[in-house]
């Protein structure tokens, strides 16, 4: 009974544990759901312009004291603390729009694991589309 039990609240928060740890996972039907919002093109994939477009407006909708600058506060929890250190290479603990988009362009392209330069849905799904979508979004 614990099993079905942990396997039902994993299934209905979108995930899954493997050897006590969650694994997350983003629905087919969100993916897709993303990838219509942001598609401007409508060729059913997301390409690296279309993901630019997508980082530059989040970071305006997310740049509250219009700074030209994001800190930890306004990026919520978009970012771990990990991440943001990785993304913020002049180490002045908020990151510009130039180092916002510079992450989603990283993301895009470990995401891109077929290297065709558009992301279907079931490479939004690995760790770097996840990490893609959350920023995008």
């Amino acid at each position: 009974m614990a099993l079905r039990k942990m396997l039902a609240t994993a299934l209905v928060v979108g995930g899954f544990s493997v050897a006590g740890t969650f694994v997350a996972s983003v629905p087919a039907q969100a993916r897709q759901s993303a990838i219509q919002a942001l598609d401007t093109d409508k060729d059913g994939t997301l390409d690296l312009d279309e993901v630019t477009k997508a980082a530059e407006a989040v970071f305006v909708r997310l740049n509250k004291d219009q700074d030209d600058t994001l800190d930890r506060e306004e990026l919520g929890s978009l970012l771990t603390a990990q991440e943001f250190v990785a993304a913020d290479p002049d180490k002045d603990s908020t990151l510009t729009k130039e180092e916002y988009v510079a992450l989603a362009t990283k993301l895009f392209k470990q995401a891109d694991v077929d290297g065709d330069g558009k992301l279907e849905a079931k490479e939004l799904n690995s760790k770097a589309g996840r990490a893609l979508l959350r920023l995008i979004r």
